[in-house]
């Protein structure tokens, strides 16, 4: 049995979906975004997982890190820039869990939620949201 089933997407592959997902929203949805690094792990790291208070290493698929949109002032320029992490091993976990979407619609998921809070959004905002467009 060699390559039958091929190989497992790599952080550079879930980076790559995360780029076409991005460049696929809307300009001005991208425009509002602003300079928001993006950057693929395999996992969050362990004192990430401590801050919040999970447990499991794949109970977090995403992490925006950074001072969201809405609490910023020109008075007080963002000490580090904003970044969006995205979790290649808990985003294959909960995709392989589903099964009725694809990793492409996953990543974007996880992409445009983790947006929402670099707007300032919270998560009952974010799926309500989502809820009506869904």
């Amino acid at each position: 049995m060699s390559e039958m089933f091929g190989r497992a997407p790599s952080l550079e592959d879930i980076a790559a979906l995360a780029e076409q997902a991005f460049a696929a929203l809307p300009e001005g949805f991208r425009r509002l975004t602003g300079d928001v690094i993006f950057r693929v792990d395999d996992f969050p790291p362990d004192e990430v997982l401590d801050d919040l208070g999970i447990e499991d290493p794949f109970g977090l698929t995403g992490l925006y890190s950074g001072v969201d949109l809405s609490q910023r002032s020109v008075m007080e320029p963002s000490p580090e820039p904003s970044r969006v992490f995205l979790y290649r091993r808990p985003i294959l976990d909960e995709w392989a869990e589903h099964g009725e979407i694809t990793l492409e619609e996953l990543v974007t998921h996880v992409l445009v939620h983790e947006i929402g809070h670099h707007f300032g959004l919270s998560d009952p905002q974010i799926e309500a949201i989502e809820a009506e467009t869904g």
